[in-house]
């Protein structure tokens, strides 16, 4: 009888794939070691290419330890802040790697069924699957754009100056094809090294002469800005005997600012807007009124029937106080996904404000010092095609967020790095506001031109030009990206499909 259980060889490759994804962190912020991925890409797909038939647990084991690697710290949101119990939050950190590592497991079994040419494999049908899987996992069960390859690359990659001509999803398909290359380059000999080489050298070319050009251009006169950031622990955010000194600390720094512009974070006062106390926001209008400066804070406040709550940006020194609301909710966070399912876990959370409404998809950006500022709560940065609306019709980007929840760990680094990724395909700059970090200011060329030191409290301020005009990114979205990456998926199938 054949022994059908996987040898030495194969326990081999899977190790060496588990390795290579765990690496993957490295490639991101706070590291940026923007190289390494289409390097580990690239071994992995030697490991497929050696290996065929081992191509989805190879694959599988590549996304596991990348993902596990990148999102670690949720684990520390739902145990050291929420409160879960460790014997549930530990399973529950491993579920997300689990379900995210499906789409490159899917990907390097598809590649590894294919017919053994590595040109077809490498250059055509692995960079046109994978950009498409990433593209899928964004927008699937809410979606989670996250750890996408191409953040990698953003900004000082010249690879990051795609961005403003296909989205990140385009940036993604440049580091696969590049990976492809060096795997094909392992499998080629002769004359048919010139086909990776060709296609390696071209796509790196043209990225480089992209660099230097700006699609947009400056719109009205630059202002001043300042970004609060009020370092308060998640877990003392919303406890009673805290409150009174968040209030503080908040006017102290609105007080004591000059500026034409000021934003505090995401849910800066702990309360509804509503509910703050008597005189507090007549306080905060008439510093501000008295410097002539337009203030923006984040605060919950409830929906126009009373009946919910939404987490919004309000602009205090405007009429009628113009606000925005987040609309792009995250599941167990801000929402309860299939409450009959998961709503036995919340007994053991401590989660004030999880059940927001969402705010609507299409909200206007709001006049503040002179400029449209077209604001986005947390991790709605994180999904490129939805801030292309506000942002045609914006001269600035704002992100106001909390990522308390997740300590000193890289979240709030590759939240940055998304925020880089989403100034350069607008071509606008991105304010953003935090309340343990990274505070910091964008420029429309993705580059970071001001950051405040994370954990600690501080006010960030700086001149921003705001800018108009369209990227070609805004213009056409993902669709030309997706449609030529599905046609080469699509010849590549049918040429490499086996008997």
């Amino acid at each position: 009888m054949l022994n059908k259980r996987p040898g030495r060889a194969a326990w081999l490759a899977f190790l060496v794939a588990l390795v290579a994804g765990a690496l993957t962190v490295f490639a991101f912020a706070p590291y940026r070691l923007w190289w390494l991925m289409p390097l580990l890409l690239a071994a992995l797909g030697v490991l497929v290419e050696r290996r065929p038939q081992q191509g989805f647990a190879l694959g599988y084991g590549f996304g596991l330890a990348a993902y596990t690697s990148n999102f670690h710290w949720i684990y520390q949101s739902l145990h050291n802040v929420a409160g879960l119990p460790a014997f549930i939050a530990a399973p529950l950190v491993l579920l997300l790697p689990a379900y995210l590592a499906l789409y490159p497991g899917l990907v390097l079994w598809w590649v590894g069924r294919l017919k053994p040419r590595p040109g077809l494999r490498w250059l055509i049908a692995f960079p046109a699957a994978w950009t498409l899987t990433e593209w899928l996992r964004s927008w699937m069960l809410t979606g989670f754009p996250w750890g996408a390859i191409g953040y990698s690359q953003i900004t000082e990659s010249p690879l990051s100056s795609f961005a403003p001509i296909g989205g990140i999803h385009l940036v993604t398909f440049a580091v696969a094809l590049t990976a492809g290359a060096v795997v094909t380059l392992y499998r080629l000999r002769g004359a048919w090294l010139l086909l990776p080489i060709a296609a390696s050298t071209a796509l790196w070319w043209g990225a480089v002469a992209l660099k230097p050009l700006r699609w947009t251009e400056p719109a009205g006169a630059p202002i001043s800005v300042a970004l609060g950031q009020g370092n308060i622990p998640q877990a003392l955010k919303w406890r009673p005997d805290v409150y009174e000194m968040t209030l503080a600390r908040y006017y102290r720094q609105v007080a004591t600012t000059r500026a034409d512009l000021m934003i505090l974070p995401e849910t800066a006062l702990p309360a509804f807007l509503d509910d703050l106390p008597s005189g507090y926001l007549t306080m905060l209008l008439g510093d501000a009124t008295r410097k002539n400066m337009a203030l923006a804070l984040g605060i919950p406040r409830h929906t126009r029937d009373g009946e919910g709550y939404l987490n919004a940006v309000v602009a205090l020194t405007e009429p009628g106080a113009p606000s925005y609301a987040k609309d792009h909710l995250v599941p167990f966070g801000e929402f309860v996904p299939l409450p009959l399912v998961t709503g036995w876990i919340y007994q053991f959370m401590d989660m004030p404000l999880s059940g927001f409404s969402r705010g609507g998809a299409r909200q206007a950006p709001i006049a503040l010092a002179g400029q449209k500022v077209a604001f986005n709560v947390c991790y709605e940065d994180s999904f490129g095609e939805e801030l292309i609306g506000p942002a045609k019709s914006a001269t600035m980007l704002a992100n106001v967020s909390n990522l308390a929840w997740f300590g000193k760990s890289n979240a709030m680094s590759q939240h940055l790095q998304l925020s880089q990724a989403r100034a350069l395909e607008t071509g606008r700059p991105m304010l953003r506001a935090t309340n343990t970090g990274m505070t910091a200011i964008i420029g429309p060329d993705g580059r970071i031109d001001a950051v405040a030191a994370p954990d600690t409290e501080q006010v960030l301020t700086g001149q921003v030009q705001g800018y108009g005009g369209d990227t070609p990114y805004m213009r056409v979205g993902n669709m030309p990206v997706l449609l030529g990456a599905a046609l080469l998926a699509l010849i590549a199938g049918l040429i490499g499909r086996r008997r």
